[in-house]
């Protein structure tokens, strides 16, 4: 631990900084609808958002904003760990995107691929990717459980700092 706060001591005074991954943004239990959580204020900056849910039933929601031509850009992680890595796709949390129109679209868990997280230590699965072009406005995400479990959505692609409103 000494080592790595020399290290990033070191290059910050060397006015480097080192390679950040996604932010991370913990949904809270009273995060239930897209109103009630936290926006990302700008959707194409990374964000981890992380939720964990302890019965089948419970929803976590949390908003990110976009403009025409931005991506969006969302993948559907899961920590290499119990219980989460023992569940079926079909136990694991369902996420509805809501785009500014109305439209709804279900992300589909295809895939279970394996990657490992430098910056924190920790190996995951991506279970799906999701990237189409944005439409103007706000984008509301929506998980509803369907066991004890805990997942990942990754928003946007750009490492830099990007802000959270709650409220």
């Amino acid at each position: 631990m000494k080592r790595v706060f020399a290290t990033v001591l070191a290059l910050s005074l060397l006015g480097m900084t080192p390679a950040q991954a996604h932010q991370p943004v913990f949904l809270l239990d009273t995060d239930t609808t897209a109103a009630k959580g936290p926006l990302l204020v700008d959707g194409t900056v990374s964000f981890a958002v992380q939720a964990s849910f302890n019965k089948s039933g419970e929803k976590r929601a949390f908003r990110a904003g976009l403009k025409d031509g931005d991506l969006l850009a969302v993948q559907y992680l899961i920590m290499d760990k119990r219980p989460s890595n023992a569940l079926k796709s079909s136990k694991l949390p369902q996420l509805v995107i809501t785009a500014p129109d109305g439209t709804k679209t279900v992300m589909k868990l295809s895939e279970r691929t394996p990657f490992y997280e430098p910056y924190s230590g920790t190996n995951y699965f991506y279970l799906a990717r999701y990237e189409v072009p944005a439409k103007e406005g706000i984008y509301s995400f929506t998980l509803t459980s369907r066991a004890k479990s805990a997942v990942t959505i990754a928003v946007g692609e750009q490492e830099i700092r990007g802000e959270v409103l709650r409220g």
